[in-house]
């Protein structure tokens, strides 16, 4: 049976968005409250923009991605699923490991969704798979990489504000590695201090909905099971102290 293409609201807009319910707990996690200002900062293609868009709590949200058929994506969904009149969004294709010198200490709540080697997609897809051999070198760089963008949104989020982590990789050295090792950074070269924040809450929340990996040392990591196929999703909250 084929899936049903979305039609068109009275808005003017599609009717629905699919996506790895997953991919929300991010979002979730991040905590958007009234009048937040908020950074996307690896939007592309758009899908966790749309849901932040969703809470109705965004002030001002800037996405961003480097990559720029990931940007002209993100616009369309915007175009597509927002009304031009709600669109609240300010589009750019910038490095986001700049992010810190662009716009250091701006934003309550600062969601860095990384690229990553997304295993979902790596099994299941031939085409530009990360694990090429002509992608070797990328694909080791990915950890470095990782470090980099999350302490530049970290560096974006203002004190006593909010960053979420996320990737969708079970991946230990592009998970919890990279927190801790852009903690370390903070602390040593910017005089920035990061504490995680506790998500357990999640596991009992979506016990019914998700396989939740019970040993993880921050964060945590959705892994995808016969029952619940969604996943991988890693996710980690850090509050900027200072």
């Amino acid at each position: 049976m084929g899936r049903s293409l979305p039609g068109v609201s009275s808005l003017g807009v599609l009717d629905y968005y699919l996506m790895d319910a997953s991919s929300l707990l991010p979002v979730l996690a991040l905590g958007v409250q009234p009048g937040d200002t908020v950074l996307d900062l690896c939007a592309g293609p758009g899908g966790k923009t749309l849901a932040l868009l969703l809470t109705g709590y965004c002030r001002h949200l800037a996405a961003n991605d480097i990559s720029g058929s990931r940007t002209q994506r993100l616009k369309q969904v915007l175009h597509s699923y927002v009304p031009r009149d709600r669109n609240q969004v300010r589009v750019t294709s910038q490095d986001g490991r700049k992010w810190g010198d662009l716009e250091s200490s701006t934003y309550d709540r600062v969601l860095v969704d990384v690229p990553c080697t997304t295993d979902r997609h790596s099994v299941l897809e031939e085409d530009n798979n990360i694990f090429k051999r002509s992608r070797k070198t990328e694909r080791q760089m990915l950890p470095m990489l990782q470090v980099q963008l999350l302490v530049a949104g970290l560096l974006a989020t203002k004190p006593s504000g909010v960053a979420v982590y996320s990737t969708c990789t079970l991946s230990h050295l592009q998970n919890e590695y990279v927190v801790g090792r852009a903690i370390d950074i903070l602390a040593s070269q910017f005089q920035t201090d990061v504490q995680v924040e506790d998500l357990s809450c999640f596991r009992h929340l979506f016990q019914d909905t998700f396989s939740f990996f019970p040993s993880c040392r921050v964060g945590e990591l959705v892994l995808p099971v016969l029952w619940a196929n969604f996943g991988p999703m890693y996710f980690c909250r850090l509050r900027r102290l200072t």
